[in-house]
């Protein structure tokens, strides 16, 4: 075995593998850029190297730095993990050309199956069913004549690459004539190669893949199949195995027509043969060969008991494997999720920033890189986190996966974790109904409130807020008119440590993207729900997709809007008051800005620290209003200044009797 193996990757995958490694006795080497160097990999590593830069075309992409980085570390072998370079044919030969193993396929392999009309070709040859479809195209005007002997629709793809990149369905000619030029640029652009080739487009297709691992000497088995048709921008978020719904005869033929394309070339290592199946016909066709660990590797891990990652350290080094292992029956039932830093309501646009609280449960296995104070940066793809869970069947899978969403707590940038909660609900996610079109027809509900407008200096506050803490350096904090705040929570019903929003002098501008009841207090302003006046000081029904706006101050200073079940902010120091001033404490730690996306407590979660509402909704008697004048009697005692030493008796009484107006300095 290898005694120093160099991780050619960052994030989960290279946290997993280092793992591996130290478990087996194996030192472990760690590149990082300058965004990832208080990443877990770099501390969780024997050893780590910095590439310098932070983008990815500056590090995890560069060749020669890596090259580089494996002989300073006296690496033996490199591990590339997926994305990046990890299906780079260059990069497997310039390890071979330096006496460095590449652990994972040969160069060959990879470069023939990361070829999509080769590996079509190579599909063909072993006897595996194939979709109607072409070899590389010549031009637009090839295209349009094939599209019309396989029939529209058809998806128009890159030969290279993966992702989803470049994959474009066209209904008829207009669409493929416009999409031709720009999915070869696509290519081009991300896999510098603008081959494109056409497949005719199943209707409710489902992605089922197969995990294979060979020896490089013809022996070649399948781990089971994977379901990942729950995809969005053909991006997958939900993997599971074994695949619902599936005929068991079905189930086989898959199995076997991925080993006999494996054993058709001596497949090495990992990789995973994809496939479209057309459930109305229970027929499947080939789709791709990945020459690579794949993202959701550890739902069959789950099911198998492997570790995938030694086993493909074993093979690299020319070891025996366990035979026995690997024919063993998978057992029970696996379901992965992808937690993204990603925006739901904003077409899942990536979200980075500074994790504020981030919890998982313990019960289940979490392959993940961030942890509470985690900065994620904006330079690489947003998957922060995976959950994986395995029960005895389906059913008891997707127990075990509500329950540990339910638990998971993420704070501080938006993240799909709410989107994923209610995917795993659906009827028909629980009745196995799924294909890759499943998310066109799911309907999310958010349960935030969308700041369009910040206002000037709005924040989230509780009560009493953070006290105790002049000894570190901390002031005390919370509302600054904690009468009008607690009104607002008990008009809404809330509990008295529920989180509400104070606003100062001029408020902001507030969408709801579900139905919420909400009051506003404190300082008389206009305020508008939609176009009709909203009233201040008792409990108010909003809609989803209603806009609150508070405008200018009359009256007063601060105005207080409270949700009920208030708003979803982590506990710091004892309080969810924002500390602006320490950057912490509230929503992200911050004054509100355009944009932020405010979380509303849902008291049903065991991840909510929140209490439930401990009241219904009500009014108030109009006499216990508070009133905010213009002109203020103040109480004040005598302190040193006051003596005559100081002060005559006739300049005091001036003081005394003299109106005074306050000036904001």
């Amino acid at each position: 075995m290898f005694h120093t193996v160099l991780i050619a990757n960052r994030g989960e995958i290279a946290v997993r593998a280092i793992r591996t490694l130290k478990r087996l006795g194996i030192r472990s080497v760690a590149i990082y850029s300058d965004a990832d160097r208080n990443a877990e990999h770099v501390q969780l590593a024997d050893a780590a190297i910095a590439l310098g830069g932070e983008k990815p075309a500056d590090t995890y992409l560069r060749i020669d730095k890596i090259v580089a980085a494996c002989k300073e570390a006296g690496a033996q072998a490199v591990f590339p993990g997926y994305g990046f370079l990890s299906e780079s044919t260059e990069f497997g030969k310039v390890c071979e050309d330096n006496g460095i193993v590449f652990i994972g396929p040969t160069s060959v392999q990879i470069e023939e199956f990361g070829l999509k009309h080769r590996a079509r070709e190579l599909a063909a040859a072993a006897g595996v069913p194939m979709t109607p479809g072409t070899g590389l195209l010549a031009s637009a005007a090839e295209a349009l004549r094939e599209a019309e002997r396989i029939g529209y629709p058809v998806m128009l793809k890159t030969t290279a690459g993966g992702g989803g990149i470049g994959l474009t369905r066209c209904n008829g000619a207009d669409e493929l004539t416009r999409a031709y030029e720009s999915v070869q640029r696509l290519g081009e652009q991300f896999f510098r190669d603008g081959g494109v080739f056409i497949e005719r487009f199943v209707d409710n297709a489902r992605h089922v893949e197969v995990q294979i691992f060979g020896d490089g000497k013809g022996r070649v088995v399948a781990l089971g199949e994977r379901d990942c048709s729950v995809q969005r921008r053909n991006q997958k978020i939900i993997e599971e195995t074994p695949a619902p719904n599936l005929p068991q005869a079905t189930r086989q033929a898959l199995l076997q027509a991925a080993v006999l394309l494996g054993e058709s070339v001596s497949y090495r290592s990992a990789g995973t043969v994809e496939f479209v199946y057309d459930g109305t016909r229970d027929e499947f066709y080939f789709l791709e060969v990945n020459t690579r660990l794949q993202v959701e590797h550890p739902v069959t891990e789950a099911v198998t008991g492997l570790d995938l990652v030694e086993c493909m350290l074993r093979v690299a080094a020319d070891e025996p494997l366990d035979w026995n292992a690997l024919n063993r029956p998978p057992q029970g039932a696996a379901i992965e999720v992808r937690i993204y830093a990603e925006d739901p309501l904003k077409n899942f646009l990536p979200s980075p920033g500074t994790l504020t609280d981030v919890h998982f449960p313990d019960d289940v296995r979490v392959d993940g890189w961030v942890s509470t104070g985690t900065q994620v940066a904006p330079f690489y793809d947003p998957m922060i986190a995976k959950l994986i869970v395995k029960g005895t069947d389906r059913a008891d899978a997707i127990a075990r996966l509500r329950k540990a969403l339910a638990q998971t707590r993420i704070h501080g940038i938006a993240t799909n974790l709410d989107y994923l909660r209610q995917i795993v609900s659906e009827p028909r996610f629980l009745r196995g109904e799924v294909s890759t079109q499943f998310l066109n027809a799911f309907t999310f509900v958010p349960h935030v409130v969308e700041v369009m407008s910040a206002g000037m200096a709005t924040s989230v506050q509780d009560y009493p807020g953070r006290e105790g803490y002049w000894d570190i350096g901390v002031p005390p904090s919370g509302p600054m008119d904690d009468l009008a705040f607690r009104v607002a929570n008990r008009l809404v019903g809330n509990a008295p440590e529920a989180a509400a929003l104070e606003c100062t002098l001029h408020g902001p501008t507030l969408k709801f993207h579900c139905d919420a009841v909400i009051a506003v207090t404190g300082a008389l302003a206009p305020v508008m729900l939609d176009d009709d006046e909203c009233p201040l000081w008792s409990a108010v029904p909003v809609k989803a997709g209603q806009v609150l706006k508070l405008g200018k101050v009359t009256s007063g200073c601060r105005t207080y809007v409270a949700v009920r079940n208030g708003l979803d902010v982590p506990v710091y120091l004892g309080s969810r008051a924002t500390f602006a001033l320490g950057q912490f404490g509230g929503h992200a730690g911050r004054n509100l800005r355009n944009g932020d996306m405010l979380a509303i407590s849902q008291p049903a979660l065991p991840a909510c620290t929140t209490p439930a509402p401990i009241a219904e909704p009500a009014t108030i008697d109009t006499q216990l209003v508070p009133t905010y004048p213009s002109h203020w009697s103040i109480g004040v005692l005598y302190g040193p200044h006051g003596a005559p030493d100081f002060l005559q008796p006739e300049a005091i009484e001036m003081f005394f009797a003299t109106d005074w107006q306050g000036h904001y300095n």
